[in-house]
């Protein structure tokens, strides 16, 4: 199985962090948040990794290089501008192959195992959800059983973790197109399950997220 990391958004909200640095090269605890995903990868046995990249994206190439330093094969994907998400998978989709492929963005921190995500799947696509974060009260989508629903009141966010089949992405009426409204047009249609995981999960969105994280982390290091 291959993953895709997404790492070509400019993080107009990261700055001034931003302005000289991709977000994914923000560090917690020490670790770049791309670092700490392909760690992740590798431990859950998966070892060809695309990331895309565009603003500043040559950084992520010197930091990352082939990927031999953390036991994995990385192939870079370059957008001139970034695509959106789905539009930025689809580009993709030639190095992501004939099966199904895990994609997770750069910009969150997470303990989540990504063997969890190995072991098949039953739909076009499979969602990790997570629990609402302060700053995103309202959520992005509900459960039930294990199929994905927009019509609930109980409503989860999405972490930014999923398993895609790549047929999903091979026919995006244009090469910039956003997630959000693919994988609705999926729901309604009652091709995505999913799975809320209640670990550690925190979306880097801000420069006062990054230092919560980051305090977080010290404090736990130090008992």
């Amino acid at each position: 199985m291959k993953a895709m990391i997404l790492a070509a958004g400019r993080g107009e909200r990261m700055r001034p962090l931003t302005d000289s640095i991709p977000k994914p090269l923000l560090a917690v605890a020490g670790e770049t948040l791309l670092e700490r995903h392909i760690h992740a990868l590798a431990k859950a046995g998966i070892h060809d990794i695309i990331i895309n990249h565009s603003w500043l994206g040559e950084q992520i190439v010197a930091r990352l290089g082939d990927g031999s330093e953390y036991g994995v094969n990385i192939t870079y994907s370059h957008e001139d501008s970034a695509l959106e998400t789905a539009g930025g998978i689809s580009r993709a989709l030639p190095m992501l192959g004939a099966d199904a492929f895990i994609v997770v963005n750069g910009d969150i921190w997470t303990d989540f195992d990504f063997a969890d995500l190995t072991q098949g799947m039953t739909s076009l696509a499979h969602l990790v959800l997570v629990a609402n974060a302060p700053h995103h009260p309202q959520g992005d989508f509900g459960l039930q059983a294990d199929q994905v629903i927009t019509q609930t009141q109980q409503r989860y966010t999405f972490s930014g973790i999923g398993l895609y089949h790549p047929d999903v992405f091979a026919n995006l009426p244009e090469p910039t197109y956003p997630l959000g409204k693919l994988l609705r047009s999926l729901i309604t249609n009652k091709q995505v399950t999913g799975e809320l995981y209640t670990g550690q999960w925190f979306d880097i969105g801000t420069p006062e997220r990054l230092e919560q994280i980051n305090q977080l982390q010290l404090t736990l290091a130090n008992g």
